[in-house]
């Protein structure tokens, strides 16, 4: 009994504490995870459409009162997965639950918390639930029981998949959209492009200086990274890098989280000499600070068009990963790539797997 009123105490205060945080703009409010990587508002835009004909295949399912408390309601999962993933689609999630739950603005800022690639993985592969999921103007908390279903997001890493395996998880990977790596400088710089070789010697360290790559003469070049495990420094290590060896860099050169490395190039004093990476949808869309341009590679911008032919050379996906044998999730994720699926990641900004009509 004890241990049940203390769990029902730590449920209660996280509820109260998402509920005051709902109360600021919705552009992230929740400490921690994804929401403090976005200042850019990921409301629905206007000519926003209801594209899902028959919502009664996902639902959410049944609400009861939280033990001892009996003003909070938790709601069962239902047939709606538990989602968990990448801070780049944190939108992608949001407009799911638009289009399936018909929630709320207010609603969907407590109801997707992402924690991020590394965290949102381990959940995945080890039947934990995403804690302090909310229902706002329902007064209501999602099963924080639930284990995580899927996982919208980067792929995992070489010891993401060594950690499923130990697990004893096989792990579905089904692509849902495009996006870009990209490469990013300061404004001020003059460099609009570098090839593929040239990125990697600037971050296997045997190109230092940006008149190497027809930038000016006698500015070192200041190359920033993202932490082992995050879904950029990924891509980094097995898309860009492709075998060569990425130079260590020095502390002050790693970027915790992408917002941060945005914020050193756009603004650092020494900016105009800085390169760092992320992905386009996060660029453009959900974090801005200060000036930073996106970097062709190989001729070729990071255009829907070259992602889809494979022109630009830094072409990701972003998945929907669940567990073999997890139905629910399969259903959702094949239901992703359908046609009217693939409108709603189309209506939520990100580049379809093919062209979709309007």
């Amino acid at each position: 009994m004890r241990y049940e009123w203390k769990r029902g105490m730590r449920r209660a205060l996280c509820l109260t504490a998402c509920l005051l945080m709902s109360l600021l703009p919705a552009l992230g409010a929740a400490e921690g995870g994804s929401w403090d990587q976005i200042n850019q508002s990921v409301k629905k835009g206007e000519g926003w459409q209801r594209i899902v004909t028959d919502p009664s295949a996902f639902q959410l399912g049944e609400a009861h009162p939280l033990e001892g408390q009996p003003e909070i309601s938790v709601v069962d999962w239902g047939s709606y997965p538990s989602l968990d993933g990448s801070t780049v689609c944190v939108p992608l999630a949001m407009e799911l639950a638009r289009q399936w739950l018909d929630l709320s603005e207010e609603d969907l800022n407590g109801f997707v918390n992402f924690s991020t690639t590394p965290y949102a993985y381990d959940r995945l592969f080890h039947g934990k639930g995403n804690p302090g999921v909310t229902l706002v103007s329902r007064m209501a908390m999602m099963d924080e029981e639930h284990p995580i279903d899927l996982v919208l997001g980067t792929g995992p890493n070489a010891d993401e998949r060594a950690a499923a395996e130990e697990a004893g998880v096989k792990l579905k990977m089904v692509p849902v959209c495009f996006d870009a790596f990209v490469f990013l400088v300061n404004g001020e710089n003059p460099v609009d492009s570098l090839t593929a070789d040239q990125i990697r010697g600037i971050y296997t360290g045997t190109t230092r200086f940006w008149s190497e790559v027809g930038g000016p003469e006698d500015r070192p070049i200041i190359a920033y990274q993202r932490p082992h495990g995050s879904g950029s420094q990924t891509a980094m290590e097995e898309l860009v890098m492709n075998g060569f060896q990425l130079a260590a860099a020095e502390e002050n050169y790693i970027s915790e989280g992408m917002s941060d490395l945005i914020a050193q190039i756009g603004n650092y004093d020494n900016s105009a000499d800085a390169i760092g990476y992320s992905y386009l949808y996060y660029v453009n869309s959900l974090y801005r600070s200060g000036s930073v341009k996106v970097l062709s590679v190989d001729g070729a911008a990071p255009t829907p068009e070259n992602l889809r032919s494979g022109a630009y050379p830094f072409t990701v996906y972003y998945y929907a990963v669940y567990a073999e044998g997890n139905e629910n999730a399969e259903r959702f994720a094949r239901w992703l790539t359908s046609e009217e699926g693939q409108r709603c990641v189309a209506q939520a900004g990100y580049v379809t797997l093919t062209e979709t009509e309007e």
